[in-house]
């Protein structure tokens, strides 16, 4: 514990209790799989992150596309059998 005073209160004693909890495990992060992976990790180049920029672009398009369609059928063509849903 990093408090030396004998004049600590049980909610201090709870907390100090919590903090270094916290900072154990932070520690073990920088040891463990996971520093493993930040240490491999790199910056994308240009052309991965245009690549990854069309592939999410292209996902969201076609997310968006299904909901267009979703919301047309519902108010357009099949208006009474989509009632139920929206009450």
């Amino acid at each position: 514990m990093a408090i030396e005073s004998s004049n600590v209160g049980p909610i201090e004693e709870t907390v100090q209790g919590w903090q270094d909890g916290i900072e154990g495990r932070v520690r073990s992060l920088q040891t463990g799989s996971y520093a493993r992976i930040l240490k491999m990790a790199r910056k994308p180049s240009k052309q991965e992150f245009r690549q990854t920029v069309i592939v999410c672009g292209i996902g969201m398009f076609i997310l968006g596309a299904i909901g267009f369609v979703m919301l047309w059928l519902m108010d357009s063509a099949f208006p009474s059998f989509f009632g139920w849903l929206t009450g």
